[in-house]
């Protein structure tokens, strides 16, 4: 669809899954499922974003709903990013005291590392079907195909509109692809509003010039401490940006999975492949640019939440 965005809504929900055996990749169940889906028409803060229209990861200290319903992703019918690439702008870092703690470096570390691995690789198992084809999305090195730092004025709390627009001039400035994901990182101090209270980061959809592309919205994730993922695998200074791999690496899975909510793969009760693992079994991953915290994702194959897929 090319107007407007299906429903992706706020929520909660915890499962309680029986643990897996296996040689440590495989997880129990999720003890809390990401906000996501059950309650519709929320508005996230103040900051002019619309639950209706996006997808976002709860905090780690959301309340949760006791709930053990089956959570298989099923198939929508809709597009994946089976050949995934991601774009990274980082909004507004050009000024100084922009990136206090270093998350520029970090996140870029993180996505050009993260192609082809075995954490990764959780995704391939899913797939969209063209013209009676199914094309499963494919894990290949090299899936950060560019960052940009737009020098332009950053809102002190940009709404979901203003973030839209940012992912349409990165598309602008990458080009288009129906396969990226465009990230908009904004700087330390100007988050939209609700961040850090009521999410952590989301994705949706947003048409661009060229077309309709799969955005997230990535706040300055330290600015939340440990309500987004600070120390949450790795302690003191090492810790400090555990949430920055933790929350992009949850929207990237989903943004290929389910890049226009709720057309791809999902659970109408649960959410999306990162929504059913969030904020448990956390652990860091070594890919070839170093070791970066993670969260499992949801395997329809294991009937799990993973760590790595061989």
């Amino acid at each position: 669809m090319h107007t407007q965005f299906k429903l992706a809504v706020v929520g909660l929900a915890v499962l309680a899954l029986a643990a897996c055996s296996g040689n440590g990749s495989s997880l129990p169940g999720p003890s809390q499922a990401s906000q996501s889906i059950t309650h519709r028409g929320v508005s996230i803060g103040t900051g002019g974003v619309d639950a209706s229209k996006v997808h976002i990861m709860r905090t780690a200290n959301s309340p949760a709903i006791i709930n053990s319903a089956p959570q298989t992703l099923r198939y929508g019918g809709g597009a994946v990013e089976h050949h995934t690439i991601v774009y990274v702008v980082y909004w507004g870092f050009n000024v100084a005291g922009s990136d206090p703690n270093g998350e520029q470096a970090y996140l870029t570390s993180f996505l050009n590392g993260v192609g082809g691995s075995a954490w990764m690789n959780t995704t391939h198992q899913y797939y969209e079907i063209v013209n009676s084809i199914t094309k499963h999305i494919r894990n290949k090195a090299g899936m950060l195909k560019g960052t940009w730092v737009d020098s332009s004025t950053v809102p002190a709390s940009p709404t979901d509109a203003q973030i839209q627009t940012e992912a349409a001039n990165a598309e602008a400035h990458f080009g288009f692809n129906k396969d990226a994901s465009y990230v908009v990182a904004t700087p330390h101090d100007h988050n939209t509003s609700g961040f850090g209270t009521r999410f952590c980061a989301y994705h949706g959809a947003a048409l661009s010039g060229g077309g309709e592309i799969s955005y997230t919205n990535l706040p300055y994730m330290t600015d939340a401490g440990s309500s987004c993922g600070e120390n949450f695998v790795n302690p003191g200074s090492q810790g400090t940006l555990d949430g920055v791999s933790i929350v992009e690496g949850h929207e990237y899975a989903e943004s290929q999975t389910d890049p226009h909510p709720s057309n791809g793969w999902y659970n109408f009760q649960y959410g999306e492949i990162g929504d059913i693992c969030a904020w448990q079994g956390l652990a860091d991953t070594t890919l070839s640019t170093g070791k970066f915290a993670v969260q499992p994702l949801w395997s329809n194959a294991a009937s799990a939440c993973v760590l790595h897929t061989p």
